[in-house]
């Protein structure tokens, strides 16, 4: 949902790399902090096994989140795209991929796919819960009331199952941009036919949300509520926590709403429109030697795209490996053989609208898409200045009333 500055790698999940964000080691703490001072009162017993066992709960529940952004990365993979990696942070997780959606059905089964993943672990949680007390106590045991006799294993349960299903309630809000603000953009796009509109009016709600949440934290904060107090143990810092998650959804909201606006000027300008018609390319049977002579030293390229006997494209060649390649002797290779991995969606056809440009990562990347026609024939290179400034001379026009 949310962008981390800095993160470090946890390990990798069917190629997908698990990252954790700086922030999340702060709120790791937080969470065992809280939660080992009630986890004590509850088992009566001593500080060190209270400890170990909220240490144990909030792992696992950040091992619940994982299993949500993996519903959402493995049905982004289905549906053709790519995923980089998942990152964890303080506030939740979040799936980064290749490109946006690209049909209502595309948008409505990725956003989908994370609550799926959640009521899962609902599901195990819940199994486990009735092996040990029976369906008979078992809203007795989550609620800590006494007439259950507690041990570490539904001890942890009592927080995990509620708070996972605190999760599932707030991610299907139909607020942007959580889960439930995404399933609601697919639904109106479906009937509209206009993603903008969809995004519009997710991100509304959103806003809206996020000011009903804020305020919320900030009764929970001023009034302590003893609810509150006997789950968290600390009732202002749930309270701040809260108004902090508002701030960011109505950031994220608000960015949405900003982009629409500036994507519904340029709605007209398709790729064709900006992109260079006769860009600088290399044939994938040219020799390595023969294209950073030619080509890359000529035109001072850092890379270029390499198109085969029929002009279709075929990938991108860099000119640090083919200068590596000529200095061991090896310029004689064909371009072809040195392509770079597939490390995503390069290309966009020529009739698509500019703003499906945005939505590439290779813009970022390399700083170019390439545009190719219905047979993969390239047909031209927009590059990440072009695109600049075009969006600067549209917007830069007032808007018509």
């Amino acid at each position: 949902m949310f962008r981390g500055t800095r993160s470090i790698k946890l390990g990798t999940i069917a190629g997908m790399r698990i990252s954790l964000d700086i922030t999340w080691f702060a709120m790791l703490f937080v969470w065992i902090f809280l939660l080992s001072g009630s986890f004590r009162t509850a088992l009566h017993s001593s500080s060190d096994i209270a400890y170990l066992i909220a240490v144990v709960t909030v792992l696992l529940f950040y091992c619940s989140l994982i299993i949500h952004e993996l519903g959402h990365a493995f049905m982004a993979r289905r549906s053709g795209i790519q995923v980089q990696r998942i990152e964890l942070y303080g506030f939740g997780g979040t799936t980064y991929m290749s490109r946006d959606s690209q049909t209502p059905g595309e948008e409505f089964r990725i956003a989908a796919a994370g609550p799926l993943g959640t009521i899962l672990f609902i599901v195990l949680c819940l199994i486990v819960d009735l092996m040990l007390v029976g369906s008979h106590r078992l809203i007795h045991a989550i609620a800590l009331d006494g007439t259950v006799q507690i041990t570490p294993v539904l001890l942890a349960l009592s927080w995990l199952l509620p708070m996972n299903v605190l999760i599932l309630l707030f991610n299907i809000v139909p607020a942007y941009p959580l889960d439930g603000g995404r399933i609601a953009r697919a639904l109106i796009w479906r009937i509209t036919g206009d993603k903008l509109r969809g995004t519009r009016s997710a991100a509304r709600i959103g806003e809206g949300f996020a000011t009903a949440l804020g305020t919320f934290g900030l009764y929970i904060t001023l009034g302590d509520p003893g609810f509150v107090r006997s789950w968290f143990g600390d009732s202002s810092f749930v309270g701040l926590w809260l108004m902090l998650l508002a701030f960011m959804i109505w950031q994220s909201a608000r960015m949405a709403l900003n982009g629409t606006a500036a994507a519904s000027r340029v709605q007209g300008v398709r790729v064709a429109d900006i992109m260079d018609h006769e860009p600088v390319v290399v044939r994938g049977t040219s020799t390595v030697e023969q294209a950073l002579d030619e080509s890359f030293l000529r035109y001072q390229s850092e890379w270029l795209p390499v198109i085969d006997g029929d002009g279709r494209f075929i990938g991108i060649a860099r000119r640090e490996r083919a200068q590596e390649l000529v200095l061991t002797g090896g310029g004689e290779a064909t371009v072809g053989s040195i392509l770079e991995p597939d490390t995503g969606r390069l290309t966009i056809t020529e009739d698509c609208p500019l703003t499906d440009v945005l939505t590439l990562e290779s813009l970022g990347r390399l700083g170019a898409v390439m545009a190719t026609d219905d047979d993969n024939v390239l047909t031209g290179v927009v590059t990440i200045d072009q695109v600049r400034r075009v969006l600067q001379t549209v917007l830069a026009q007032p808007a018509a009333q």
